[in-house]
């Protein structure tokens, strides 16, 4: 592995270097030397790059990999041999799905195993929001297939999507399914699992930041406050049947706070329904537009003024709407902080005055 920052920053390149030597085997060269020594025997017996890729990574992950770093040469020549053997009787056996929640938008909030799961897998399944800086965590020869949906449209239903996801790995592929926020909090993610369950296939469910934390905090916006807010609901205003359905004099109640995902074309509906069931018009509110992303918006006022407020600053999506005393506070350092590493981020002055205790 070379480092180089073409003489600009050589204490750099040094840092780089140092900190991959600490990841790496120092004898990972005898790994190489394993591999020269199989190459064209494998690919004589393999004819499928899918195929010889998986056989390597059986290698390099097993107990033959162990061996050749090891010195243990023989050892690990007739463990190689063993797998070849087994590789080819084996039928082909299904894949693998992983259910990866890809954060709210900044790829400095994937997880670790998100980014090793994208690295390994041969197929990516991704949202219509997950940005072109995620994806670039993918395998390079990874196949990318957007299933996002579009509002009003019937493309890439999710019974669609279902069926795709459950042949892929049928098929041998292993198949990670990018999802925005975690897959598990309005990603219907659960949905999937069900349908690769129900085909008796493996799969792995990876949480993810999801959009009301991660933008909440970008903002500076605490989701729970001991003097302030005992509770967080998370809510989605998508579609018509949702808004009907919730619990409105529940959701009104003071002293907790609500997030609502999916919000922007319902901002009227949700303030009239809080307002209506009891919630103050002074509650105070905070719109996060693009939360983590580079050009982020955070527009604060109060529940009355929400419809004005969206209209007037032309909110779009996507952004998640806060309700509660929490959207209240001073905005603290922190959040400067964290907005001064974002460039262009925007952050409105909060257009109420906050009430004195």
């Amino acid at each position: 592995v070379a480092i180089s920052s073409a003489a600009t920053a050589p204490v750099l390149a040094r840092r780089v270097r140092e900190k991959i030597e600490m990841l790496l085997p120092k004898e990972l060269g005898r790994l190489a030397d394993l591999a020269s020594g199989w190459r064209v025997r494998v690919a004589e017996r393999l004819d499928s790059l899918l195929g010889r890729r998986r056989f390597w990574e059986t290698v390099f992950d097993g107990p033959a990999g162990s061996l050749a770093i090891g010195g243990h040469v023989d050892k690990a020549e007739r463990e190689v041999a063993r797998i070849l053997l087994n590789f080819e009787a084996q039928p082909p056996e299904p894949g693998q799905a992983w259910l990866v929640g890809a954060g709210p938008g900044d790829p400095d909030l994937l997880t670790v195993r998100a980014v090793q799961i994208m690295q390994a897998a041969d197929v990516i399944l991704h949202d219509r929001l997950v940005s072109d800086a995620v994806l670039s965590f993918a395998r390079r020869d990874a196949e990318l297939i957007s299933v996002g949906k579009l509002p009003g449209r019937d493309t890439n239903t999710q019974e669609g999507i279902n069926e795709l996801l459950v042949s892929l790995v049928r098929s041998g592929r292993r198949v990670c399914r990018l999802k925005g926020g975690d897959p598990f909090i309005f990603g219907r993610g659960g949905e999937e699992l069900e349908a690769l369950r129900a085909a008796e296939l493996p799969c792995e469910v990876v949480p993810g930041i999801t959009a009301a934390a991660g933008c909440a905090a970008a903002a500076g916006i605490p989701l729970t406050h001991r003097d302030l807010s005992q509770s967080v609901v998370f809510v989605t205003a998508q579609g018509k049947d949702s808004i009907d359905q919730l619990d409105w004099g529940s959701l009104a109640r003071d002293r907790q706070t609500l997030a609502f995902y999916m919000a922007v074309k319902r901002l009227p509906e949700l303030m009239r329904n809080l307002v209506s069931h009891g919630r103050s018009p002074d509650t105070p509110v905070a719109i996060i537009e693009r939360g983590t992303l580079p050009r982020q918006r955070v527009l604060r006022g109060r529940l009355g003024q929400l419809s004005m407020l969206a209209e007037a600053q032309g909110i779009e999506a996507p952004a998640i709407l806060i309700v509660g005393d929490v959207a209240g506070l001073k905005e603290p350092v922190t959040a400067a902080v964290s907005s001064s590493r974002q460039p262009g981020a925007t952050h409105l002055s909060p257009i109420y005055a906050k009430k004195s205790a």
